[in-house]
């Protein structure tokens, strides 16, 4: 496993992620995961993104994109983002995303920034020859970024990700609020929410299983 980031900065966890109730409610799962991630090899070596491309995206066999709300800052509108997921596309690799994670899909297109910049404005947004266009596919849903949004004490999130993806072109799919959910069309991935993480991680497996048979 390789960790990559923009810049190449390690990634912390946001402490109110930490909790209980996103792992069963149960204190002794929360503990076991928080020491599985302490001991992945490569925990702490970040690399850039750019770094990953240079080296070479061959060597790779997927790729899985986090959630949490950094994506809406960080891969909405990446150029490297955008290069690495036109190598997995066209290559039929695994690319899986979980909660906010699949916001990223939207750097796979001509011009992201100023997509992003026109949903964010509430103006005509079209996105141009998105590798996705078409693909069914889900993120966290609106009802569940509205309960996001009122514990922000009047704060408001520059646009709703669901919204986003359908106006770029993708089919999207959501089960109620905060059951879990996993979409798969061809070697996309998605998961709604935190909940929908153990059957996204049993669809990637099974999807990097298949390649290597």
């Amino acid at each position: 496993m390789v960790l990559a980031t923009p810049k190449g900065n390690a990634p912390a966890v946001d402490k109110n992620s930490v909790q209980a109730m996103y792992f069963g409610d149960d204190e002794a799962e929360m503990a076991r995961i928080q020491e599985v991630i302490a001991n992945l090899e490569g925990i702490n070596d970040t690399h850039t993104l750019r770094e990953v491309i240079e080296q070479g995206l061959d060597q790779y066999s997927g790729v899985f994109i986090p959630g949490g709300h950094a994506p809406l800052i960080d891969l909405a509108n990446n150029e490297d983002v955008r290069t690495i997921l036109q190598h997995f596309h066209e290559q039929s690799k695994p690319t899986a995303a979980i909660c906010h994670g699949p916001i990223a899909l939207l750097s796979a297109q001509q011009s992201p920034v100023e997509y992003e910049q026109n949903i964010a404005q509430g103006a005509e947004a079209k996105a141009t020859d998105w590798l996705y266009e078409g693909y069914s596919m889900t993120i966290f849903s609106n009802p569940e970024e509205a309960t996001f949004e009122a514990s922000l004490n009047g704060k408001k999130l520059r646009y709703y990700p669901a919204k986003a993806m359908a106006t770029a072109g993708g089919k999207m799919q959501f089960a109620a609020d905060w059951q879990p959910n996993v979409v798969v069309d061809r070697e996309l991935i998605t998961g709604q929410n935190p909940f929908s993480d153990k059957q996204l991680a049993k669809a990637l497996i099974s999807a990097l299983q298949q390649r290597s048979k």
